[in-house]
């Protein structure tokens, strides 16, 4: 299996301050991604990246490139195994983030080191 980054970018939190039950929707995302035994890093490292990236939106529409607008700012990230970036986007569209507060999820393969 490979390792995608799930960059979380945000256009405006400054008035967001989530709800016991947002945080508690987060949470349930991640247990279901790390009982599957695919959570690796929950964003404590810095991650090199390689090759092509998806950015999943609001309503599943996905769109090619790592296009950042000037008014997004990345909130944090996680890093999921997964097959291959088809397989990591469709992890990023069950994210509550798209509920919650709006925003994109930018996938992107990890360099792996030997």
């Amino acid at each position: 299996m490979k390792e995608f980054a799930l960059i979380f970018r945000l256009k405006d939190i400054s008035d967001f301050k989530p709800s016991p039950e947002q945080i508690e929707e987060r949470m349930n995302w991640l247990a279901g991604i790390a009982s599957q035994n695919k959570l690796v890093d929950k964003g404590n490292t810095l991650l090199p990246f390689e090759g092509s990236a998806k950015i999943v939106k609001p309503n599943n529409v996905i769109t090619d490139g790592a296009y950042t607008e000037i008014k997004e700012f990345i909130s944090g990230y996680i890093v999921v195994k997964a097959n291959n970036i088809e397989e990591a986007v469709e992890i990023a569209k069950g994210n509550p983030i798209f509920t919650q507060v709006g925003g994109s999820i930018e996938v992107r393969e990890v360099v792996k080191r030997n």
